[in-house]
């Protein structure tokens, strides 16, 4: 790959935006006219998208640390960067590093030229040759963008390339579009790609290449989803699921668990069996490096586990409203002995760790032990901490199970909580379909749930939240929320039903998602569509074990929740 950004750092594909205090600035000098650049040929597209791909490196670990560091799910160490204390305590500058809008945009521009430039018309055996990478760079932008708007709240939409200071002017003063419009043009600008087949490169890297590009119809779920169309959204995930040339059923064995049978929990302890790098999980994600020489190198390693680089001072730690859920949830096991069938709970206290009490995911991917006792002349830390999550050679950016968890998210929104609730508790199957939801939600909800009953079954589906808290089909504690009276409709129930399942979605948000960037914007999304922010706020002031006032009332103001553009 490094003779790939070569290439493109000489030929400089489009402007590059690295302005200060204008965040469309362009250097002149990095400027390559339209008349000298055309893209019509093969090997052209293959290094522009290469290139793309490494302007992609320079906003990788960022994606991650704005959507963690300033959630509830992880804390700040003293060890950690004023930097990351500073994002934790909301106490944003144009100086922090990890505010510099302009490489986002410059991942942006780059799309913009290829999108502007890419010869469309060009056949070979009656086949437009880059239609493939046309929509593979589309969703490029398009997912940039998505990233961008999270973080700024409001920025400025641009679509053509910025090639001199002029463009970037104009630009500015367009105004700027907030995520419910940069949502809504992005869906109308990939929809009619939404089924184009991805580029297919081979092995770059000792990568599949494949998987560096983003999965069409999920981003436009995810588009949909943050726009408040629901059942698109819904539509567009159950399309990518259940796509008959490619199904994606979850990895059923990646599962953590505690022995099927044992009574002695106190001196048994679980399979570490959960692994999100499963390659059935990481759907899509950016490729980084090995060496600095030759491109970016991630940094979350350092950040979040002990290494001798950093003298093993972890910056970044699971909070204790993290280790509080995990707890809270109840891991049970089917006992099968004969024909009868048992249901064991286990316990929350007498284990040989805290850590293995309720949900097992923290602790299949995470660990911290002492190494004995400080040497006053030493410059290591004692504590060891590793977070198998992370994976520095690629930073994912789209997994399967999360892609369920925001397709449970869409049907719930869209008036099927039933069908949502199927997702998190038994798994998304005909079988499951037919005698879990009523007939009335699955004839309404059937063009958003129906799946293949020969991929899609019993043996290869299971709920999400059994992959951390066991046989959950089997759970009494985990239910689908009912009134306790019966109300005066069904649309009523329904009313009732939908928040109650949307808060047990975002506990499952937390459980599968935690340390990988979701949780801050899991949180803003259904804050804005409940217009309650308290929603976002209470449980990040309450991530250290008690309420932080200052910071809750801070972040009653939504403007707080952004990044200051610069």
């Amino acid at each position: 790959m490094k003779k790939t950004y070569r290439f493109l750092s000489i030929i400089c594909l489009s402007a590059l935006l690295v302005g200060c205090a204008d965040m469309m600035d362009t250097d002149s000098e990095l400027v390559m006219f339209e008349k000298d650049n055309t893209l019509n040929h093969p090997t052209d597209s293959v290094y522009s998208i290469m290139g793309i791909i490494g302007k992609m490196q320079t906003i990788a670990d960022r994606i991650v640390l704005l959507g963690e560091v300033r959630g509830d799910l992880m804390t700040t160490t003293e060890a950690a960067s004023s930097d990351l204390k500073n994002l934790a305590a909301f106490n944003y500058s144009a100086e922090n590093k990890y505010n510099a809008v302009s490489d986002y945009y410059a991942v942006i521009n780059n799309c913009n030229y290829f999108i502007a430039h890419i010869d469309t018309t060009l056949q070979r055996r009656g086949r437009n040759i880059f239609t493939s990478e046309y929509a593979a760079v589309k969703a490029f932008r398009a997912w940039t963008y998505l990233q961008l708007v999270q973080a700024y709240g409001e920025v400025p939409l641009v679509v053509d390339p910025v090639m001199t200071e002029q463009d970037a002017r104009n630009e500015m003063n367009k105004g700027r579009s907030g995520i419910v419009d940069i949502c809504n043009y992005f869906i109308n600008d990939l929809t009619p790609y939404a089924l184009v087949e991805l580029p297919r490169y081979g092995n770059i890297g000792n990568y599949n290449s494949q998987q560096f590009f983003i999965p069409m119809r999920a981003l436009l779920g995810d588009l949909c989803l943050w726009a408040g169309r629901y059942a698109e959204a819904a539509s567009w995930y159950h399309s990518y699921i259940g796509d008959k040339n490619n199904p994606k059923t979850m990895n059923v064995s990646s599962r953590t668990f505690w022995p099927s049978n044992t009574s002695e929990f106190n001196r048994a302890t679980p399979s570490r069996g959960y692994s999100i790098t499963n390659t059935n999980e990481a759907v899509s994600f950016i490729p980084m490096e090995d060496r600095v020489f030759d491109g970016v190198v991630s940094d979350l390693t350092n950040v979040y586990q002990s290494t001798n680089e950093n003298n093993y001072y972890f910056q970044m730690t699971p909070s204790p409203a993290m280790l509080k859920l995990s707890a809270a949830q109840t891991y049970c096991i089917e006992n099968n002995t004969g024909a009868t069938t048992d249901t064991i709970y286990v316990p929350k206290e007498g284990l040989m760790d805290d850590i293995l009490a309720g949900d097992l995911r923290l602790y299949s991917n995470y660990s911290q032990r002492s190494t004995g006792a400080q040497d006053e002349y030493s410059e290591f830390s004692t504590l060891r901490q590793t977070i198998n999550k992370i994976v520095a050679r690629q930073i994912t950016t789209y997994r399967l199970n999360m892609i369920y968890l925001h397709y449970a998210e869409a049907l719930n929104r869209a008036g099927f909580p039933q069908s949502a609730f199927t997702i998190l508790k038994y798994g998304l199957c005909p079988e499951n379909v037919a005698t879990r939801i009523d007939s009335l939600e699955r004839t309404e909800a059937a063009p958003l749930i129906d799946l293949d009953a020969n991929v899609f079954t019993k043996a290869t589906s299971i709920g999400v939240h059994s992959l951390g808290s066991g046989e959950s089909q089997s759970n009494a504690y985990y239910e689908l929320p009912m009134p306790q009276t019966q109300l005066a409709t069904r649309q009523d129930t329904i009313n009732y039903q939908i928040p109650l399942v949307e808060d047990m979605i975002v506990d499952e948000l937390a459980l599968e998602g935690a340390f990988e960037g979701y949780r801050f914007y899991d949180l803003m999304r259904v804050a804005i569509r409940r217009n309650a922010p308290d929603y976002l706020a209470l449980p990040i002031s309450k991530r250290n074990g008690t309420i932080d006032e200052g910071i809750r009332s801070m972040l009653q103001d939504p403007k707080n929740w952004y990044l200051p553009l610069r």
